[in-house]
């Protein structure tokens, strides 16, 4: 019988990536992902509902996540499922985590983009007004 292990997740990171090395030198990410769900419930209203996921990455994917997000910051993770066994205390333990093999940024480059009032001297448009946008005809639908 065939297999298929896919996850696809958006969300907001609940704490700052943690990035270790391996011996080998290969680059480790440790995230932490609340993913949010709106439903009513019984009474008809409005809850919201968190799922938190732990999600790993390796290498240049690992070290860009540690370089470039931060706690809250949006994500788009797609990976597969593995299931983590251990024993601990004699008592056997396990966990669900997602092993991540594309990330994805969902931030906005707003932040760090010149607010609309600042221009650098190369730009050629610096001080003009905003070009009116071309008419369309009367029978046109825009798209």
């Amino acid at each position: 019988m065939a297999s298929y292990n896919r996850v696809i997740l958006v969300g907001n990171l609940t704490r700052d990536p943690e990035l270790k090395w391996l011996p080998s030198g290969t680059a480790v990410c440790e995230i932490g992902l609340a993913v949010n769900d709106k439903r009513k419930n019984a009474n008809g209203e409005w809850v919201d509902d968190v799922t938190f996921v732990d999600v790993t990455l390796w290498a240049k994917t690992a070290e860009v996540a540690q370089e470039y997000l931060s706690k809250g910051s949006p994500v788009l993770i797609e990976g597969r499922l593995k299931l983590d066994t251990w024993e601990k205390d004699g008592q056997k333990r396990s966990k669900l985590r997602v092993v991540g093999e594309r990330m994805q940024m969902l931030g906005s480059k707003r932040e760090s983009a010149p607010k609309r009032d600042e221009y650098s001297e190369s730009d050629p448009f610096r001080g003009q007004p905003d070009p009116e946008p071309e008419p369309t005809g009367g029978n046109d639908i825009p798209f």
